[in-house]
């Protein structure tokens, strides 16, 4: 059970959270924090140093459910038990499917990397892409462990297949603020796994 304390720390992080969606990341200070909150300025600055700080903890929850989705002590526990390849390949889908679904359900993601982006300091672009490659190298990681186990492909690049899974995804969000359509569904995230799952599972007997 969260402490008092990790519970007021996440109720700054939702609220700063939503006015960065809502205003903007540059139009959003500490203050309208507070007066969201009804606290002082003090309370924030007890986990907080700054606005900065906040959108540092916001990609770094992101990246802790992506960890949390591949965890490896899961994927060790499932193989013990389920060897037939349909059963493997379903696990290893869902959890594509999972880890894909966090970035796209993610406002902030969509909002800072490719609406508020432009004209923000070199600090705030850094803080955006350190968290993308944070992000690629857990997958980076899934997909090594899956290379070893032999589910993979022996002879894959993990390292350019994330990088075309992230990319895949950093375009359908692209695509999604330039027409301002619902492209963000299942259908969509179903494609992405899809086109990226076709050439990397070995081939496993039933």
């Amino acid at each position: 059970m969260p402490t008092k304390g990790e519970k007021r720390k996440q109720q700054i992080i939702d609220a700063a959270k939503n006015m960065f969606i809502e205003r903007g990341f540059q139009s959003t200070h500490i203050g309208q924090v507070c007066d969201e909150l009804d606290i002082a300025r003090g309370t924030v600055y007890q986990y907080f140093s700054n606005k900065k700080e906040i959108l540092i903890a916001l990609f770094d929850s992101i990246v802790e459910q992506i960890k949390d989705v591949l965890d490896q002590d899961d994927m060790d526990d499932f193989l013990k038990h389920h060897k037939s390849s349909s059963d493997v390949e379903d696990f290893i889908r869902t959890r594509v499917v999972s880890t894909v679904s966090i970035i796209l359900n993610e406002p902030i993601v969509i909002k800072l990397i490719f609406k508020d982006i432009q004209g923000m300091g070199e600090d705030i672009v850094k803080i955006v892409n350190k968290s993308v490659l944070k992000i690629k190298k857990v997958i980076v990681g899934e997909i090594k462990k899956l290379i070893d186990l032999k589910v993979f492909r022996k002879n894959l690049n993990a390292d350019v297949t994330a990088s075309m899974l992230m990319g895949a995804v950093m375009m359908l969000i692209y695509e999604y603020d330039k027409s301002n359509k619902d492209i963000l569904g299942k259908e969509s995230v179903n494609a992405i796994v899809e086109n990226y799952l076709s050439g990397t599972f070995n081939k496993i007997s039933s």
